[in-house]
């Protein structure tokens, strides 16, 4: 009986479905405990499996609809410098807005929140930033867009949503509008943002990029549009003011690069207008009103990443057989192709080396992939990825041992399912030294349940609850044209030792703990 993995996009609908499997699993190995020392049961390990590991180029890859998106420049001291701005639709939270008598704008503020995590209470309140890359200044710069992000695309005769990709930038550039905002020497503070300080109007914010537009701009653009088309609706407004641009550019070796929730991003102009009925307690000749604008429409992240020479060479004709390193990193990246079992000689379909397996009929206790981080090439430290993800590659879905693992909460995503998918090792330096996967259960199927042997992808995640993809812009051999978002979400890289490194004791290997039942 094959059993299959959930796909990607319906994984929550085989919920009731994993818990049943997953007490099934629980119960064997109780079992299994009981029989220990038994004479007719014999317990070893399988480390003879044949692995073969390679990697390849994710870029091209499409950027739109992504869960957070990211802004700055970040130095992988492996992979180089990657460049990464936003391009994003501007919204009219009111449409058809009418701002009274004598409009005259007081501010136009950008507003965008940082993830952070606060301790302590009233004055005393301090934040700790989260998702922040680097410390050292980048030159940021925002400006209006002209370029039009369609809905949909016309090549499928506008049944198909449009999909930019984050490659793209160049094209974005060449449409640039007016200069809206410019910070030479921009780093992301852990400050609380005060508003009005020492007024009664005194407003307190977690940490946040929060700046000035010009008026001059908003007043042409929008409080002079009253009444016009252009403000009748988010369609023809989208039209009529196209976006912004958010660029980052380096003025230095290093940087700094946040991941922020571009919906959480405000734009509000605060303007006045005549009060044109002071009566009672409001006989200010003037009132104060606010129109919002939302970055909730089309976005694209844009990335600028020239990897050396010789690792692009690697990942653009990569040996089949494997490799001696599997190069991973987010963004528009790379990942890696993991092959188990070796080749099938025979013609049936089946690898030889899985057949073996299936004829011994043996019962699989645990099976672990182990990576170990070729320390020669990586850095350490802060820079290496905490997470990796695994998946079925073949068919873009997560494999059984995923779904299996509920042993933590999601509310974590740190240390969600890491029972299957393991945080990195580190040594007491804080170096990393390897990653362990448990593959117990998609083994198991494989050998007993005559599941097929598929390729995994293995990537770098900046959240393993995300199961959304995104697409390549170029199928990539082996037939590849999607990879996880959470890979594309995160700036982080590293190199791990690959099936064909030079100390046969460091490469990548499965280990498969079995019982054995004699007859």
């Amino acid at each position: 009986m094959k059993i299959a993995t959930p796909s990607f996009f319906k994984y929550i609908a085989i919920a009731a479905f994993a818990v049943f499997i997953s007490s099934c699993e629980e119960n064997f190995n109780s079992v299994g405990s009981d029989i220990i020392g038994d004479p007719n049961f014999n317990f070893d390990l399988y480390d003879a499996a044949s692995v073969v590991g390679y990697s390849r180029r994710a870029n091209p890859v499409e950027t739109t609809n992504l869960p957070v998106y990211q802004l700055g420049v970040y130095n992988d001291p492996i992979f180089g410098v990657t460049q990464a701005s936003v391009l994003a639709q501007v919204t009219l939270d009111q449409v058809n807005p009418t701002f009274g008598l004598n409009p005259e704008i007081e501010s136009v503020i950008l507003s965008i929140p940082y993830f952070s995590t606060s301790t302590g209470t009233g004055e005393e309140i301090t934040y700790t930033l989260d998702s922040i890359f680097g410390s050292s200044p980048i030159k940021l710069s925002v400006y209006e867009s002209n370029f039009f992000l369609r809905d949909f695309d016309p090549n499928s005769g506008f049944e198909d949503a449009q999909k930019y990709f984050s490659n793209q930038g160049p094209l974005f550039q060449s449409f640039l509008g007016e200069l809206l905002y410019e910070n030479l020497s921009f780093t992301p503070s852990n400050a609380q943002v005060v508003i009005n300080p020492g007024e009664d109007t005194e407003e307190k914010l977690a940490p946040r990029l929060r700046v000035e537009l010009p008026i001059a701009f908003f007043q042409q653009k929008i409080i002079s549009q009253e009444g016009s088309d252009v403000l009748l609706n988010n369609s023809n407004f989208k039209n009529h003011f196209r976006g912004i641009y958010f660029i980052a550019e380096s003025i230095s070796a290093q940087g700094n690069l946040i991941l922020f929730d571009v919906n959480q991003a405000k734009i509000e102009i605060k303007y006045t207008k005549d009060n044109e009925n002071p009566t009672g307690e409001i006989t200010d000749p003037r009132l104060n009103a606010t129109l919002g604008m939302s970055f909730n429409g089309i976005k694209v992240n844009t990335f600028i990443n020239n990897f050396p020479t010789d690792i692009e060479q690697v990942l653009n004709n990569p040996n089949t057989a494997g490799e001696q390193n599997l190069y991973i990193k987010g963004g528009a990246g790379a990942f890696s192709v993991i092959e188990l079992f070796g080749p099938d000689t025979d013609g049936n379909g089946v690898a030889d080396e899985l057949d073996f397996l299936r004829s011994k009929k043996w019962l699989i206790n645990e099976a672990d992939l182990i990576l170990q981080v070729n320390q020669d090439i990586v850095q350490g430290g802060n820079s290496e990825p905490e997470r990796l993800f695994i998946y079925d590659l073949n068919n873009n879905r997560v494999i059984v041992d995923y779904t299996l693992d509920n042993l933590t909460p999601a509310s974590d995503p740190l240390n969600f399912k890491t029972n299957h998918s393991g945080r990195l090792k580190r040594d007491a330096s804080g170096n990393g030294t390897s990653y362990k996967i448990k593959l117990t259960n998609h083994i198991s199927h494989l050998i007993n349940r005559d599941s097929t042997n598929v390729r995994l992808g293995l990537l770098v995640t900046q959240n393993i609850n995300i199961l959304s993809s995104q697409q390549l812009q170029n199928t990539t051999p082996p037939g590849i044209d999607k990879i996880p978002a959470g890979s594309v979400i995160s700036p982080e890289g590293t190199v791990l030792y690959g099936s064909q490194a030079v100390d046969p004791e460091k490469r990548i290997k499965l280990n498969i703990y079995f019982t054995e039942i004699n007859n």
